[in-house]
């Protein structure tokens, strides 16, 4: 058992976040996260357009006993009463992801404001629903909000000047995020090797704690994460290729099947985002190449400049996915896609991560002498 601030600070057995990777539900994945002892996150962005992407929003529904009637709210405080109730008994710890870019914000009131609500009207839930995580946005506008709701908060960061920026809001723990990652990644390329130990140096409080993501999928990589500082790791890939996740086969097959340099990276929806390569996504490859040359010249762009074909195209390379369309399918992940080859139990999964981390740790001092 590996104790950190981490774990300290928000009541795991494990320090690992399982990270609230989107558009899909991960309300499944989310509560056997939880009860393995490590930190599960619940997505939100899946709900966010229910008339635009109904097959992503229907997930949602079906996984927590609501209503494709049900708004937006309604869908989460749902999601939220569920996964109390199917995590308290085991001392299950979780919260949400809820994203603060500029594009959806409208969307980031409902999300934060509906959690603050669930959480005040069912105290009891205060001891499990600890969490807000923020990420791909400024944290300093929903500092007073998230602070005074008594969240511990946590935001994603991919640069030093984000987690000073951090620093400045108030958040509990900062999440420094390579480019490594899966999904939604930064316009300027840095990757965690060199990210996690800036960011811990920048901090410079050993008080505090920095998370490391992007890459880390196994004990080496949790071992690694602590040698450079960190109190732990997040991971989204190696969660996504789990029995109990809650994405489509066709996705969880597609992280299996990835090899040796099996990903790329193009525009999505809020920015950079990296994909696992398939002939849809190097056609969107090429399709961003042309019209959004900033995700490569890190100069960034917004949907003011971008033709709206190129965002569809992502929209349509997910519906495929839910329609089993292997054609057309685009599916994200991070570069640790390559090491994974299985789907196990998320419990199996902790229990070997943690085993495999605590062993190296342990042993440390017989691999260099000092």
């Amino acid at each position: 058992m590996l104790k950190t601030r981490l774990t300290e600070m928000i009541g795991t057995k494990h320090p690992i976040i399982q990270a609230g990777m989107g558009p899909f539900s991960n309300n499944n994945l989310c509560v056997a996260a939880a009860n393995a002892g490590v930190l599960g996150l619940l997505s939100t962005s899946g709900i966010f357009d229910k008339t635009g992407q109904p097959w992503i929003y229907n997930a949602f529904v079906e996984s927590c006993g609501a209503s494709m009637e049900d708004d937006m709210a309604t869908v989460l405080e749902k999601v939220l009463l569920r996964t109390y109730r199917l995590t308290k008994d085991k001392g299950g710890i979780f919260g949400i992801n809820a994203m603060v870019s500029s594009e959806l914000l409208d969307k980031s009131h409902v999300i934060i404001d509906t959690a603050i609500r669930v959480r005040e009207e069912h105290p009891e839930m205060k001891n499990h629903f600890k969490v807000m995580f923020t990420s791909a946005g400024d944290p300093v506008p929903w500092r007073d909000k998230i602070k005074n709701a008594g969240f511990t908060w946590l935001h994603v960061v991919p640069s030093v000047k984000g987690a000073l920026r951090c620093k400045k809001a108030g958040v509990d723990c900062i999440v420094a995020s390579g480019h490594e990652g899966g999904f939604h990644i930064s316009w300027e390329p840095v990757h965690s090797m060199i990210l996690l130990p800036a960011v811990v140096d920048a901090i410079a409080d050993p008080s505090f704690p920095v998370v490391g993501a992007g890459g880390f999928c196994d004990g080496k990589t949790l071992a690694a994460a602590i040698a450079l500082g960190a109190a732990g790791v997040q991971m989204g890939t190696r969660f996504l290729a789990t029995e109990e996740s809650d994405f489509h086969p066709l996705w969880k097959e597609q992280v299996v099947k990835t090899s040796d340099r099996g990903t790329l990276v193009a525009r999505g929806v809020v920015g950079p985002a990296r994909w696992l390569k398939t002939p849809s996504s190097e056609t969107h490859l090429q399709n961003t190449i042309a019209q959004s040359p900033g995700v490569f010249t890190g100069i960034p762009d917004d949907w003011s400049t971008v033709p709206p074909s190129l965002i569809e195209y992502e929209r349509i390379g997910i519906k495929a996915v839910c329609t089993g369309d292997r054609e057309r399918a685009m599916m994200a992940g991070g570069e640790c896609a390559q090491r994974i080859d299985d789907l196990p139990k998320v419990q199996d999964l902790v229990d070997e991560i943690m085993k495999e981390a605590t062993a190296i740790v342990t042993n440390m001092p017989k691999y260099a002498a000092v």
